[in-house]
């Protein structure tokens, strides 16, 4: 059994850790009221972008000549997936839960026996896969020393996901990231972002009006295109960055909870032997008197 000096340190250095997880909280729970409304505001823009591209879509004449970023190769033996995950640890499951959903499409695109190529987007999604994926890692980016991604660093991502795409080194490009729902729920998602993923027509826009455009759809299209692959890692960016704070505020609260039950046990524990303790020397005195 610890003696008393050593539960005295014990409960010391859990009361400390509990400061520090209660002043983790508090920051993230100030920055994730930034985070959340910059991911709100940045979702009208990527829907719309979506949806402006399915009207012009709908609207080509030739289909056939339309860009290969909308209709794609024409095959799909190759994929590259961006795994976009936090370069920060101590945020719960928040990065797990993307690897694990990763590592699902993974498995199955090897599985039916076709390429895999992943980038890795934050040094903590790259600790859980290369063990396992590291042959199939072409690139890894991190923005650790960053204090806010902006539209710059989501620019500089859709670039080398666009040479690629030129290079004819892939036919899909998957987008893996967490949506932001709540504090408590943050669910991963995986988009396809090459070719643009088209809607279901139950769920096309009720806007029947016919439109003229000017320049010709594809031309616009060609100019567009690139733009919404940029878009779309900025969201997910916007989206990331919510639920990281969320999954650390919630993570925070239960350490911090955790850490008080442990004080109260440790405390009750510390009082027993201290108890026990004065007991003995109690007992060690009267034996003595008796003795004499």
């Amino acid at each position: 059994m610890p003696s008393l000096d050593d539960l005295r340190k014990r409960i010391s250095s859990v009361k400390s850790t509990q400061k520090i997880t209660k002043a983790m909280k508090m920051v993230a729970a100030a920055k994730l009221r930034k985070a959340q409304e910059s991911a709100e505001k940045g979702r009208p823009y990527s829907e719309k972008m979506q949806n402006i591209i399915l009207n012009l879509t709908n609207s080509i004449n030739d289909p056939e000549n339309a860009p290969k970023l909308l209709i794609g190769t024409g095959q799909d033996k190759t994929y590259l997936c961006v795994v976009m995950t936090a370069d920060r640890g101590l945020c719960g499951g928040f990065n797990s839960n993307i690897c694990r959903l990763a590592r699902s499409h993974f498995d199955k695109i090897l599985k039916e026996g076709k390429n895999l190529k992943i980038i890795t987007v934050g040094s903590k999604g790259l600790d859980q896969l290369k063990r396992e994926y590291e042959k199939y890692i072409v690139k890894k980016i991190s923005f650790k020393d960053k204090k806010k991604i902006s539209f710059k660093e989501a620019n500089e991502i859709g670039k080398i996901i666009l040479e690629s795409f030129k290079k004819n080194e892939f036919d899909k490009c998957l987008l893996f990231y967490n949506k932001f729902k709540n504090v408590i729920t943050q669910i991963p998602e995986a988009q396809q972002i090459i070719p643009a993923q088209q809607k279901d027509e139950k769920k096309e826009n009720k806007d029947t009006n016919s439109y003229e455009f000017e320049p010709e759809e594809s031309e616009i299209l060609e100019d567009l295109l690139p733009k919404n692959i940029s878009t779309q890692v900025f969201k997910g960016f916007l989206e990331n960055a919510a639920s990281e704070q969320g999954s650390r505020m919630t993570a925070m609260d239960n350490a911090t909870r955790n850490a008080g039950e442990l004080v109260d046990k440790l405390t009750v524990t510390y009082n027993r032997s201290r108890q026990a303790s004065i007991t003995k020397e109690l007992i060690e005195i009267i034996s003595g008197a008796e003795s004499l």
